[in-house]
């Protein structure tokens, strides 16, 4: 096939026939020879895919646009129509969803990944500890916030639909059983049934993405405030909820466990969409021929760097600080208290994406300086990460631009005008870096990759000595140089410092809301639309850039 790719080592070429049975993958006859490849080519690498079967993948495809239509359709309404879709409706859906991808998780456990010749590759860049971690600490977050949800909706069974006491419940069985099926078979590649895989990934990959629009419409809604009507937004999504007429719970912990379980909301988001990031590189492995033998191992050394994550630690307390403050004073009848919490919270960022900014410049110089390779091989854990990070950047280019349009035209007035559109700029511009230096970290090859090649080419030198009759050479480990200690030190910071900018907005601050320039200019609905489409995007994009920076770091 002319797409195929294959590196034969260079003492083990007989290797190379064996792998000619791999092109016949679709034929059920030559099954077992590509499984005799993959345990006996130990020094072959081959990157392949079989050629896409139209009938699954479109049939995939389109199951997963009519759920994420439907599922949007469906959040809108309940959100915004609360006497015709309720949250009842929405939540019956979402339960619809949830049983039957359990149903096509409980399959592919039990019948497809135990068939014979299933999964015989699998891709060593899916789903790393680091993320596996991450899916399973946001899991249990999530999990307590359901704790929380049906603890508040049992105090209204006595007058509201028993859906919202089912929905919770049935949320966290799913958790539990979603996070035990990525953690072991993210890295699969499935062989067998790739019809039924493709399109039970997919209803995977909707379904949470769906439970991430209907927890992201909730939280922006609890968040939002209409100022000028007097009257909170939130109390419209209480209504939803609860029905227009009255309705008081029956034990006195109600409010307290509905404050928790919106503060555990930025969580459970980020659950859904790490888990929808991981169903859809199982999807794209599907039929994928891989060398399962050949595996990377990072090592995090923490005496590398010291002063990035000194100064990030340092700038994250800071911005704890600073930010409660704004979630303090910001609630306060006082005009003068609510102009000083603005002006801490935007001098507190501005400083923040500044540092960040001349970090990135400093790095990509670095980048310059150190000359690496560029890993060229296909990899679509790459592929979306970069998708990832560029897709959700243009939430927060998207409100700073509004802001930035908002604030010249109406001549930036007054030192909370100039400091808006001051942040508004710095953030574009450390978007715009940041998106470059870490594109560029995750297409350079890793320095182990760097240190192996290093070796061999070390090795071959000594024998060719020693066949001459020289002596051969014995060189001393180098440390790790300046450049490469120096690039640690910017990635180190950059990622406590995207923690702190996911921080704030995660939980709740709004200051494109309390600050009033934008919606004046805009007028209050189409400026509550920019913000509650792009913040959310926005919101992730800080915590993909945690990972992704991670990933750099590892890289060296």
């Amino acid at each position: 096939m002319p797409n195929d790719v294959m590196k034969a080592h260079p003492s083990n070429s007989a290797t190379v026939t064996q792998m000619d049975s791999i092109q016949h993958l679709s034929s059920p006859s030559h099954r077992s020879n590509v499984e005799g490849a993959g345990e006996n080519g130990h020094h072959v690498e081959v990157v392949k895919e079989k050629p896409p079967q139209g009938s699954g993948w479109l049939l995939s495809g389109i199951i997963c646009i009519n759920i994420l239509m439907l599922g949007c359709a469906l959040v809108s309404s309940s959100a915004f129509n609360i006497t015709t879709i309720t949250a009842v409706h929405r939540q019956i859906f979402l339960i619809t969803l949830l049983l039957l991808t359990m149903s096509w998780m409980l399959f592919y456990m039990v019948v497809t990944s135990r068939k014979e010749r299933a999964v015989l590759f699998k891709d060593c860049h899916a789903g790393p500890v680091w993320l596996k971690a991450g899916l399973v600490l946001f899991g249990l977050l999530s999990f307590l916030m359901d704790i929380f949800k049906i603890a508040t909706y049992v105090g209204y069974l006595h007058c509201d639909s028993p859906v919202k006491v089912a929905f919770p419940v049935l949320q966290a069985v799913f958790l539990f059983f979603q996070t035990y099926f990525l953690w072991i078979h993210s890295r699969d590649c499935v062989q067998l049934h790739t019809n039924i895989t493709r399109c039970g990934l997919t209803l995977t990959f909707s379904t949470n993405l769906v439970l991430w629009m209907a927890a992201v419409t909730e939280e922006s809604i609890h968040q939002t405030e209409i100022t000028h009507l007097n009257i909170s937004v939130s109390h419209k999504l209480y209504r939803a909820n609860y029905g227009a007429k009255k309705c008081t719970c029956s034990h006195s912990a109600c409010d307290t466990f509905k404050e928790a379980f919106y503060y555990l909301y930025p969580f459970n988001i980020e659950y859904s969409l790490f888990a929808s990031a991981m169903a859809y590189i199982m999807w794209k492995n599907v039929g994928r021929i891989v060398d399962h033998n050949r595996r990377y191992k990072f090592k995090v050394y923490v005496k590398d760097v010291f002063v990035g994550p000194v100064v990030g630690l340092l700038v994250v307390a800071a911005g704890l600080v600073t930010f409660t403050l704004y979630k303090v004073n910001i609630l306060k009848e006082d005009r003068d208290k609510r102009n000083t919490a603005l002006l801490i919270h935007f001098i507190m960022n501005i400083v923040i994406v500044s540092l960040m900014s001349l970090s990135t410049v400093i790095g990509c110089i670095l980048y310059r300086l150190d000359h690496r390779e560029y890993v060229s091989e296909k990899n679509p854990s790459r592929s979306l990460d970069v998708g990832l990070l560029v897709g959700s950047s243009l939430g927060q280019f998207i409100i700073s631009y509004f802001s930035i349009v908002a604030t010249v035209a109406t001549g930036a007035k007054g030192y909370l005008n100039g400091l808006n559109l001051a942040w508004a700029v710095l953030m574009v511009l450390e978007i715009g870096l940041q998106n470059y230096f870490i594109i560029e970290g995750l297409h350079r090859e890793p320095v182990h990759t760097m240190q192996a090649n290093a070796r061999a080419f070390q090795e071959h030198n000594e024998m060719t000595n020693v066949a001459d009759g020289h002596k051969p050479r014995h060189s001393t480990p180098k440390k790790t140089s300046w450049k490469r200690r120096v690039l640690k030190e910017v990635c180190a910071f950059l990622l406590l410092a995207n923690i702190i900018l996911w921080i704030m907005p995660a939980f709740g601050a709004r200051p494109q809301f309390d600050h009033s320039a934008e919606i004046y200019f805009y007028k209050y609905t189409m400026w509550n639309a920019i913000v509650n489409i792009g913040l959310p995007f926005g919101i992730f994009y800080r915590m993909h850039a945690v990972a992704s920076l991670f990933e750099v770091y590892l890289r060296g």
